[in-house]
């Protein structure tokens, strides 16, 4: 049952938290060793929270899971793990990372953490069912990440820098989507009802326009930080997104996010954008 819980937690997908570290690194305070210790806590409940998530989403989701060639192997739907067990698990992880969060860390930072649990709530048991809100709501979840980490360690953050990390979210989830119908063909529809309410054509024309705006989004928050070695990040970052549509459309490899580490060269890329940015920072927080 353990191995069962931890496979239904999905640790593999918590990275998408470090998103919580941002405030510390884009306020330039990467060397405040008090920040990275809240910032860490905060990402150990939102890590929590990202289980109970998975938790009572594959509860939800369990009948359709079984249609689906990948997901049906899954401990819930494939019933290896007790939907009692599992809903248990869920909601003490809530209850321990939401007393954390109270006690620990800056009220702010709480009721952001509970604003986000009412969200996954909303998505989960209705909103997800809704063509379009369904991949708006699943950015606000990242952008609410971002604000979360900036809020646990009291800093601002850039409204440019939140501007893309929705456009991100955002694109990321048109990818999935398209993915999803590409590998599921006409049984799209089972395993996600309002799959059926998309094309390929309509994802890709969304595609698009979120690229565009994402790419201009980025250039122009690079262009807004007081030190302009910034803008060097630019082309790592364009060249990122162009590789990622590369390796999905042209390779076709899966549109999760996990393609990045998959691929050397995405590795490579993500490295060197890395290193700048850090660099920068640190230039200004010396400064």
């Amino acid at each position: 049952m353990l191995k069962s819980l931890i496979v239904s937690s999905r640790p593999r997908q918590w990275y998408k938290n470090v998103l919580l570290f941002v405030g510390v690194v884009f306020s330039a305070n990467i060397l405040n060793a008090s920040m990275w210790a809240m910032a860490m806590l905060a990402f150990v409940y939102f890590c929590m929270f990202s289980a109970s998530e998975y938790l009572i989403n594959d509860i939800i989701d369990r009948q359709r899971d079984k249609a689906h060639p990948i997901k049906s192997r899954r401990p819930i739907a494939s019933g290896r793990l007790k939907v009692g067990h599992a809903l248990l698990v869920a909601l003490l992880l809530i209850a321990i990372s939401l007393v954390g969060a109270y006690f620990t860390l800056p009220i702010e930072f709480f009721i952001i953490s509970a604003s986000y649990l009412v969200l996954v709530a909303l998505y989960s048991f209705a909103l997800k069912h809704l063509v379009i809100a369904d991949i708006m709501l699943i950015a606000v979840g990242f952008v609410i990440r971002a604000a979360a980490g900036a809020l646990a360690v009291e800093v601002t953050v850039s409204s440019w820098l939140i501007v893309c990390t929705f456009l991100l979210a955002l694109f990321l989830a048109i990818q999935k989507r398209r993915g999803e119908l590409v590998a599921l063909a006409g049984e799209a529809e089972m395993h996600r009802p309002n799959l059926a309410e998309y094309s390929i054509r309509l994802l890709e024309q969304m595609g698009t326009i979120i690229t565009a705006a994402l790419i201009v989004s980025y250039l122009l928050y690079t262009a807004s930080v007081e030190n302009e070695a910034m803008l060097i990040t630019a082309p790592f970052a364009i060249y990122g997104l162009f590789r990622y549509l590369y390796l999905t459309h042209q390779k076709g490899m899966s549109p999760e996010p996990e393609v990045i580490f998959r691929d050397r060269s995405m590795l490579v890329n993500l490295a060197i954008w890395a290193v700048i940015v850090v660099a920068v920072m640190l230039t200004e927080e010396q400064g």
